[in-house]
């Protein structure tokens, strides 16, 4: 069974709002490389990069879902590492798609729901006003700072980096996956206590415990494997289609 990549790609599109959601400005999200114009074998990853590229080749996909796409920004010449990539993406019929913050902030498929409703919370509202809109999500609970703690590295299969700045017991809590650290103070400022993150610079430590905010870095990448996997999955459902995750950890 096939189905032509044209129809998901605009299904995409569709379903995340790409056209409509904000995103910083050397984003391109949608439909990065096409390729002869049939899909029969969807593969999700991350990132786009050599690596996760020849995974799907080597796994036969001719459709890679990603997070992190090809392209931030000038991406000329086409020379050494960048030729081998592109050439393995020509040669072997593999289109790329990728969408950033139009699915961190989905509402249902989205890195940020998806990574809270893994922790077993309920009842998401928006949170994290940035670029125009709420990108991330945020929850109302009572648990221990150590019992989220454990709870957070059985989802993310490691124990997550902890500034304990806020109080023992979490309540209010936000999250935004991949890279929002430095934005402490707008976790701050919309009222949680404890915010779940991937990563943050040294200088965060500081400021967390000077806004009283508990944070966690659960990593970059860890925090961001939920929503390529959700879209995945909606799409092989919709359009009876396999497909599978090309697990590329990087450990940051």
């Amino acid at each position: 069974m096939s189905t032509a990549l044209s129809t998901i790609s605009r299904y995409c599109d569709r379903l995340l709002r790409t056209a409509e959601v904000k995103d910083y400005d050397r984003a391109a999200n949608g439909l990065q490389v096409e390729n002869h114009g049939q899909v029969t074998r969807i593969a999700a990853a991350v990132d786009a990069s050599l690596a996760t590229v020849r995974l799907a080749v080597a796994a036969k996909a001719d459709l890679l879902i990603v997070h992190h796409g090809l392209f931030w920004g000038a991406s000329h010449p086409w020379t050494g590492k960048r030729y081998e990539l592109m050439r393995l993406l020509l040669e072997n019929n593999l289109a790329v798609y990728s969408s950033h913050l139009p699915l961190d902030l989905h509402p249902k498929l989205g890195n940020n729901v998806q990574l809270g409703s893994a922790l077993g919370f309920k009842k998401p509202r928006p949170f994290f006003f940035d670029h125009g809109q709420h990108i991330g999500r945020r929850f109302e609970t009572r648990l221990s700072r150590a019992r989220l703690t454990k709870m957070l590295g059985g989802v993310l299969g490691h124990v997550p980096l902890v500034i304990p700045g806020g109080p023992e017991t979490c309540r209010r809590i936000g999250i935004v996956t991949g890279g929002a650290g430095s934005e402490l103070k707008i976790a701050a400022a919309e009222g949680v206590d404890t915010f779940i993150t991937g990563e943050g610079p040294h200088w965060t430590y500081a400021l967390a415990e000077e806004f009283g905010l508990n944070v966690f870095y659960g990593g970059h990448y860890a925090t961001e494997t939920f929503g390529v996997k959700s879209l995945t999955t909606q799409l092989s459902h919709h359009f009876h289609l396999p497909w599978l995750f090309l697990d590329h950890p990087t450990g940051l």
